[in-house]
């Protein structure tokens, strides 16, 4: 199975080139005429490996995958890799920026996505206002968080970022540049809605995303303070909610319980980091929450390393609690015919099993970063994850046989760069 993913991703990435090779085949002229456009072509990408010691679930960056190093395959490729092309074109106040990204999906395919599509204007020197595909500012890595180049570890954390699975939302936004001292500012405002089509039908749907971001810098001090709500629509565990609602009231309490059907959605981050240059300190937290099979959790990290000439060494801690229970005492049982008690047993199990995936999980990781050449970064990286609390944590595709109080040991190798 790994040969049949590595030969899925030359051809997923030569496409996404493609597809911006094509937008610039009109050819980016010298922008000596200030009404010339001025256009540049950029990209990133990784290429990973992933293993992991469990046989009974697999290891992912996103519960939007297919699969992942583990139960499907004990070495994996599809678990970094990704590919993506940014084209960025200036003129004058106007500015537009088109991205995008090729990395495994739900359904297992690399076809590449549109990340980004926006038009910005500068209305003052210190206000613009943008409208498209905007990457929501939740977050210190919102705007970077699939470029790997840019970060010491192999994967932004996925205690904290694998909470916010999507990054981009169909909207407007307004960002408004100001300072007190040295102190930079960004105050920045958003609303928004996103429609995806996950696989065989699945969408996900958020609407109403509304938001506020605020980020700080003063040297080799920076710091994001963020919060957002939406409404959130899917049909995970439709199937589950219409039989519940064939046992009377109390199944219908249950399904309007946890039926993510227009359910309001709040997330609240806050991050910081201290990067000085010879060495750099990193933490965020964020808390989210949702009246519905989704749950609610509070999840951090903290990261710190060294910058020894091109070799990068850090550790890092990460967790994510639960603030749901995630078990529900579900059907009452007693007084039901035999048959009818028993199948009112499989609905209970079936709203614990989805409750299970309210990730508990706690990350020991430590790694080294190796800068090979200009724009390439070789990454190592060893992980200990504990899902906790009954909890499959951030795992997905989990086996009968999964314990989830057992540790799971990760190794990650990535090679990331940036043209």
């Amino acid at each position: 199975m790994v040969q049949q993913s590595i030969q899925r991703l030359p051809a997923a990435f030569a496409t996404c080139a493609l597809v911006f090779l094509s937008s610039t085949a009109s050819g980016a002229e010298a922008p000596g005429d200030p009404a010339t456009p001025a256009w540049k072509l950029s990209g990133f990408g990784a290429l990973g490996a992933v293993y992991s010691s469990s046989r009974s679930a697999d290891f992912t960056a996103s519960v939007l995958r297919a699969d992942g190093a583990g139960y499907t395959q004990a070495w994996s490729p599809d678990v970094d890799s990704r590919l993506g092309a940014q084209l960025d074109l200036h003129l004058g106040a106007w500015s537009g920026v088109l991205q995008v990204i090729s990395e495994q999906r739900l359904d297992g395919s690399y076809t590449p996505q549109l990340e980004w599509a926006n038009l910005k204007y500068q209305l003052t020197p210190d206000l613009a206002v943008r409208a498209g595909r905007i990457a929501l500012p939740v977050f210190l890595g919102a705007e970077s968080r699939k470029v790997g180049y840019t970060i010491p570890w192999v994967r932004t954390p996925v205690e904290v970022y694998g909470s916010l699975p999507i990054s981009s939302s169909d909207g407007l936004d307004a960002t408004w540049r100001w300072s007190t001292g040295s102190v930079q500012h960004a105050t920045q405002a958003f609303a928004g809605r996103t429609n995806q089509d996950l696989h065989n039908g699945l969408r996900i749907q958020a609407k109403d995303i509304v938001g506020l971001s605020h980020s700080v810098e003063r040297g080799a001090v920076s710091a994001r303070l963020s919060a957002a709500s939406g409404r959130l629509n899917t049909g995970i565990g439709k199937e589950l909610f219409d039989v519940l609602r064939n046992f009377g009231p109390a199944g219908d309490l249950l399904a309007d319980r946890y039926e993510i059907r227009n359910k309001r959605v709040s997330m609240v981050s806050i991050g910081m980091s201290v990067d000085p240059g010879a060495w750099f300190v990193t933490a965020e937290c964020g808390r989210t929450r949702t009246d519905s099979l989704l749950g609610g959790g509070t999840s951090m990290y903290v990261g710190a390393g060294l910058r020894r000439g091109t070799l990068t060494p850090w550790a890092g801690y990460a967790q994510v609690r639960a603030d749901v229970p995630t078990r529900d005492p579900g059907l009452p049982l007693d007084g039901l015919p035999p048959p009818l008690a028993a199948a009112a047993g499989q609905v209970n199990a079936g709203i614990n099993g989805f409750l299970a995936t309210i990730p508990v999980q706690s990350t020991w990781s430590a790694g080294v970063r190796w800068d090979a050449a200009t724009n390439i970064a070789l990454k190592l990286q060893l992980e200990r994850v504990r899902p906790r609390q009954g909890s499959r944590g951030a795992l997905i595709n989990n086996q009968p046989d999964l314990r989830p109080d057992q540790a799971v040991h990760v190794g990650s190798l990535a090679l990331d760069f940036v043209f």
